[in-house]
């Protein structure tokens, strides 16, 4: 199972989580997991967040394969002008 870490800015939305496992094979379907486990976090996965898988950070990444022994972080998206 991937490694899942949730920046401590989510923390409000997961009631304080911020590592957890799951079976996923990619972004999608991490944040259709994540979404169900955490219902008040599901405007955030949509709009708000960046991925970073094995160290490589993806800003648009739902169809990004997630490996069995990924670890994935979960962080809010980074604007620049």
């Amino acid at each position: 199972m991937a490694r899942i870490l949730l920046s401590s800015s989510l923390t409000p939305y997961t009631g304080g989580e911020t590592e957890l496992e799951l079976n996923v094979a990619n972004v999608a379907q991490l944040f259709q997991a994540l979404g169900a486990r955490y219902p008040r976090l599901r405007q955030q996965l949509e709009t708000d967040l960046a991925v970073a898988i094995d160290g490589e950070i993806y800003q648009d990444a739902l169809l990004q394969a997630i490996a069995g022994d990924s670890e994935v972080f979960l962080f809010p998206k980074i604007a620049g002008g």
